[in-house]
Formats: C-alpha cells, structure tokens, sequence
C-alpha cells in the first residue's frame, strides 16, 4: 500500500515521504495512529497545501524534546528491589520501572521509550539505559539499581 508519512518513522522515512509498506502496518498502525495517510491524488494535494504546518509541528516537538533531553542529561535513577546475598534480583528491573522512576523524578517518559537491549537488569549494580525522548533525541541515562534485603 503506498502510504504518504505524516512524521518521521525509523527505518521508514521522514515527513512527507511518500512510501510502499504491507497492507496490515498501514492499516492497523500507521494510519489509526494518525503517522501516516493513504497516498491518493486528494491525501497528496491536501498534505501540499498544509506541509508548512506539519513540519512547524514536528519542529516544536523536536525542540521539546531537545529541551527535556538537556534536563535529563547526566541524571541518575535509583532503583531498589529485593535481592539475595550474592546480588541476584528477585525479579528484574524492566522499561517500566524505569520510566515510572523517571516520571516520579519530574520527566515525563512512556515505558516504551526506555530501550533496553541487554533486557531486564537481573543484578545489583549500575548500567547505562538509552531512553528515545524523539526519533532524533537519544540519550543515555544512568541506572543504579539497590538491592534490599529479602
């Protein structure tokens, strides 16, 4: 289905593109989340005439998002879950409780912003967390995790 790209997706394209994607991520995803518009001869014309809001729009957000970026650079988050003797979680530390802990301390994160490509922290210790605040603003964020006694 050729789609026209409403905002930047990665791996896809950025505003405006107009792009060839399978029928099923067009339909149930890209368009119902309002990322993307079917590629008519209409959807063309109207995205022509409104192109300099859109890209105002997606500017703002990417300057947002620079700006929370620059708040949250060099923070450490805390986490603290009950561990044994030799260091081991009971359980794991995973996006969520990362994001949770990041909102608790002022910033506003969605858990599927938190990347986390080693997978869930399984020990005490301290890691580095990439959190996306935009598809261009990545930042790296320090987690320490504490372990309670069982």
């Amino acid at each position: 289905m050729q789609i026209i790209l409403l905002e930047k997706i990665v791996n896809l394209g950025s505003l405006g593109d107009v792009v060839k994607v399978k029928d099923g991520y067009a339909r149930n995803f890209l368009i119902p989340s309002g990322r993307a518009r079917r590629a008519t001869q209409a959807a063309i014309a109207e995205f022509e005439s409104r192109r300099a809001e859109l890209e105002k729009a997606a500017a703002e957000k990417l300057a947002v998002a620079q700006a929370a970026g620059e708040k949250m650079n060099g923070v450490v988050v805390t986490v603290s879950q009950k561990a044994g003797v030799d260091g081991r979680l009971f359980g794991s530390i995973t996006n969520h409780d990362i994001a949770d802990a990041l909102t608790k301390m002022g910033f506003t994160v969605a858990k599927s912003q938190v990347r986390m490509p080693n997978g869930p922290l399984k020990a005490v210790g301290e890691y580095s967390v990439e959190v996306a605040l935009h598809t261009d603003v990545h930042l790296e964020v320090a987690v320490k995790v504490d372990g309670e006694a069982a």
